[in-house]
């Protein structure tokens, strides 16, 4: 894919330099001379000095043959202007770092595709971590109605050498639960398991629940006290 982002601060040359390693195409476009040198030098991406509402450099950065478009500028002011723009051009896929919840509205209909509050997500992962730090990782999904698990099966933890069909059928199972993710080693990969999984101890599960029923869920598999 082609990928043009707006922004050469840390959100935009990390995420540069993550797609670039993944197999895509990079442009950034940054008012700022000595991080576009940066950008072309250090990371290996192509860097555009000069504005990223402006459509002349825009349009010299590729944005009509974009597939997607990252706005991580400093003002979300700017990022509704590039995205904006972007939808203007045709970019399919419109990613936007979000710093004030106000334009949470103005993104949507500007036709932002993706919306990240890079704020709201630290405070989560904050809380999460003081909540429930028996969890390894937590992501939230459609605005905090699903929560996704990352879990380690310890040693005497209720779940291990059950199966997941097992566990469904338990009472104590928070009803609307599903484990997605499945990994036994470390080492090995991450796979779909099915009914027949049976749940090591010292493997790792990724679960899928509403945010009422995470605490009911760690209690189940015995991780708390």
């Amino acid at each position: 894919m082609y990928i043009l982002i707006g922004g050469a601060g840390m959100m935009g040359l990390d995420s540069a330099k993550t797609l670039l390693n993944m197999g895509h195409t990079i442009a950034v476009v940054d008012t700022d001379t000595l991080a576009c040198q940066y950008a072309r030098e250090k990371i290996g991406v192509m860097a555009f000095e000069g504005s990223a509402v402006n459509t002349n450099i825009l349009l010299e950065a590729g944005i009509r043959k974009a597939d997607a478009m990252i706005a991580a500028l400093r003002e979300d002011a700017l990022n509704l202007a590039m995205v904006t723009l972007a939808k203007h051009y045709g970019v399919q896929q419109i990613i936007v770092r979000m710093r004030d919840r106000d334009f949470l509205e103005p993104y949507q209909l500007a036709g932002a595709t993706h919306i990240i509050s890079t704020t709201e997500l630290a405070i989560n992962r904050v809380i999460n971590a003081i909540e429930y730090p028996q969890v390894e990782a937590m992501m939230h999904f459609e605005q905090g109605q699903i929560e996704v698990l990352k879990l380690s099966v310890p040693h005497g933890c209720y779940l291990a050498g059950r199966t997941i069909a097992e566990l469904a059928k338990d009472p104590q199972f928070p009803v609307g639960t599903l484990i997605i993710g499945y990994q036994a080693h470390p080492h090995e990969d991450l796979t779909i398991p099915n009914g027949s999984t049976i749940l090591e101890t010292g493997s790792t599960m990724l679960a899928v629940t509403k945010p009422d029923l995470v605490k009911q869920l760690i209690d189940f598999m015995g991780l708390c006290s």
